[in-house]
């Protein structure tokens, strides 16, 4: 399961450059942006139709998430190559665990595998590697692989990816709450002080951008517990291939649909 190597232009700096220089000065809220929403800084990925794909062909459900893990490839390939700064990936959800127990299993195996055989590409090409939600429920074997992965890629700046495993946004805003509640109870917090900033800053997603596109692959129209909060302002893209067939022209399709929209934060009228 070697990657395909990234195209690395001797731009790629730049593409670094001009990505963190977005992320320093974003559209703040409250600001219409007119004539186009230009690129994005950060894109979420919900990535929906690997059983449909596999049953569509007559195929065992875990080939269907194994040409998922394809998908992945290209889907990072083609934000890098597109400058995009940041790409958060809904790869395992918190309710996922309900499915079966051998589906969970090819799920889990998948990822063990991909952390083995991808993190030394994704850092020889730039790319900065984070997990975000549960990840303890994956045991110590994940836990310790996602740690090192982590690591590996911690100094990388050409793209940001997160992977969102055992992850749901209800489960993460409740966690923050909890969090700022102690504050108070420890009497290190002022309940006056609580604010939209005093809450994201306790979200597994701090210090990164919110989401100005999600794009959600399969056909189907909606979130499914993925950054409620952070997607407050975000650009919704859906569209009707399903996941394992997802490539660069479909990403350009959404960047097209995107810089077609004038984001407005609650201001004027549309």
């Amino acid at each position: 399961m070697s990657a395909a190597p990234f195209n690395q232009p001797a731009a790629g700096a730049a593409l670094a450059a001009s990505s963190a220089a977005k992320i320093a000065s974003p559209s703040p809220a409250g600001t219409l942006v007119s004539g186009g929403a230009g690129d994005p800084v950060h894109i979420g990925l919900i990535m929906d139709g690997n059983r449909r794909w596999a049953r569509n062909r007559a195929l065992p459900r875990a080939l269907g998430h194994k040409a998922g893990v394809e998908a992945v490839r290209r889907a990072v390939q083609a934000c890098a190559d597109a400058g995009i700064g940041w790409l958060t990936l809904f790869a395992f959800s918190s309710e996922n665990w309900q499915r079966s127990a051998d589906e969970v299993r090819d799920l889990t195996g998948l990822l063990r595998l991909y952390l083995r055989h991808e993190v030394s590409t994704l850092a020889k090409n730039g790319v900065r590697l984070r997990v975000i939600g549960e990840r303890e429920r994956f045991g110590r074997e994940t836990m310790a692989a996602i740690a090192e992965a982590e690591a590996a890629t911690a100094h990388n700046t050409r793209l940001n990816l997160t992977v969102a495993l055992s992850y749901g946004a209800r489960a993460e805003i409740a966690a923050a709450t909890r969090a700022l509640a102690a504050e108070v109870a420890a009497g290190t917090l002022d309940p006056a002080a609580i604010d939209e900033a005093a809450i994201s800053a306790r979200l597994s997603t701090s210090g990164m951008p919110d989401p100005d596109l999600i794009i959600r692959t399969s056909g189907e129209q909606r979130l499914s517990n993925f950054l409620l909060w952070q997607a407050a302002y975000a650009e919704f893209v859906f569209l009707d291939v399903l996941w394992p067939d997802f490539d660069a022209a479909h990403l350009d399709q959404a960047l097209t649909e995107y810089r077609r929209r004038a984001r407005r934060f609650g201001v004027g009228a549309g």
